[in-house]
């Protein structure tokens, strides 16, 4: 993967003040930085020590996962690190199972295995350096060596030879302080996103009485003096039906639900109505609230004719229930109509139903604005990593697959 002669390289998008600048420099990474990796040993394992970080700690929003550890003695600690110490604003990079997740160390004091280790000489900035390293210029090099399959491991000697630019100093600031800025409100976003799904959490839990009683912690003012709710198995508030094959459908506009979720839409239906989904078998923990003409396979169960109930508070309810719990199979878990049938629930009458399920979807709706935004600049960012640095042009390298980009 060296290139003997250097290609001179210009990125798509440019900032206004770079643009009679001239070409970016591309040079071999080991050559302008000191390139090692951690261990490959696997030392004794200790309850109490110091942190052996691998690939996986390595997250993908910049930060190490120092929570799912394990430690290793002082002894072990010291022979790693003689031949790869970590100091603050080093880079690591996983190197085997999750691949890449570049990030810059902010505290020390930790081992490393299966992880490379990049330590800057200077030559360049390190967050531009970050941020390249989540580029396609950089993945599509993994992705050639790799002959196009399944990333699992990438070789030290791969992350020595990888071909990097250079833009003057000023110029890998500009981009770096850009990135890391969309990093920084990514982050600030996501945060949020944590603190509606949170509250969300809490109202579930206090909504809906917990196990032996009969009223909830939390209830709205005009349903105080409302008594207690009532007991009721799910037999007694809506029917069960079967999912069915729907291969003798044509294709049409009616979509086709299956535990895993939307799957294709045909012609036909099975149900026109409001209705939750509940896997049969598989993924049989996540309801799924369906509307209109709807199709499902045999793998997801389906709710109808509701008596006394709302359709949307049955949903949140199946929210609340640890379905785990009524799993009646070793091998792929699954539910029987039986099972869910029998589970018993307090259960108000329906004026308070629908204000609790009015209360949840309105959480629900910031949930999903929030995600959205989320999304949005996160292509955003990756539309600025493919403009801000070149595509290695005449080397057969192409925009990487999806699944082969999962950094921000």
């Amino acid at each position: 993967m060296s290139h003997n002669n250097k290609n001179k390289l210009v990125p798509k998008l440019r900032f206004p003040e770079f643009e009679n600048s001239g070409k970016w420099e591309e040079e071999i990474l080991g050559e302008i930085c000191d390139v090692r990796d951690g261990t490959h040993d696997s030392p004794k394992y200790v309850s109490n020590g110091y942190p052996m970080i691998t690939s996986k700690n390595l997250l993908t929003n910049g930060m190490i996962d120092f929570e799912n550890v394990t430690f290793i003695n002082e002894g072990d600690y010291i022979k790693i690190n003689k031949r790869s110490k970590v100091d603050i604003n080093d880079i690591l990079f996983g190197m085997i199972g999750t691949i890449g997740n570049p990030v810059i160390v902010k505290k020390d004091g930790f081992a490393i295995k299966n992880v490379a280790l990049i330590k800057n000489i200077g030559k360049l900035n390190q967050e531009f350096l970050l941020h390249q390293l989540k580029s396609n210029y950089i993945l599509n090099q993994f992705y050639k060596v790799n002959a196009g399959g399944i990333l699992k491991f990438i070789a030290l000697s791969v992350i020595r030879n990888l071909s990097v630019i250079v833009p003057s100093p000023k110029e890998q600031q500009k981009i770096a302080a850009c990135l890391s800025s969309l990093d920084e409100v990514i982050t600030a976003e996501s945060q949020k996103l944590e603190v509606l799904k949170d509250h969300k959490k809490g109202l579930l839990q206090n909504l809906f009485p917990k196990e032996g009683e009969k009223v909830p912690k939390l209830r709205f003012p005009e349903f105080k003096d409302s008594g207690e709710w009532e007991e009721k198995s799910f037999e007694k508030l809506f029917e069960i039906g079967n999912g069915r094959d729907y291969k003798h459908l044509e294709s049409g506009n009616i979509p086709v639900y299956g535990s895993g979720g939307y799957m294709l839409a045909v012609n036909d239906f099975l149900y026109d109505g409001e209705s939750v989904g509940i896997g049969r078998k598989g993924t049989i923990d996540k309801p799924m609230f369906l509307t209109g003409k709807f199709w499902t396979v045999d793998t997801l169960f389906y709710t109808h004719s509701f008596k006394e109930c709302r359709p949307k508070y049955i949903f949140y309810v199946f929210q609340n229930i640890n379905w785990k719990n009524h799993n009646e199979a070793g091998g792929v878990p699954s539910l029987s109509k039986t099972n869910i049938y029998k589970i018993k629930i307090h259960i108000p009458k329906p004026k308070e139903q629908q204000k609790i399920a009015d209360t949840l979807s309105s959480i629900d709706d910031l949930i999903n604005a929030q995600t959205q935004k989320i999304e949005m600049l996160k292509l955003h960012k990756k539309g600025l990593l493919q403009g801000l640095f070149p595509t290695l042009s005449g080397t057969g390298f192409t925009e990487l697959k999806d699944e082969q980009d999962e950094n921000n």
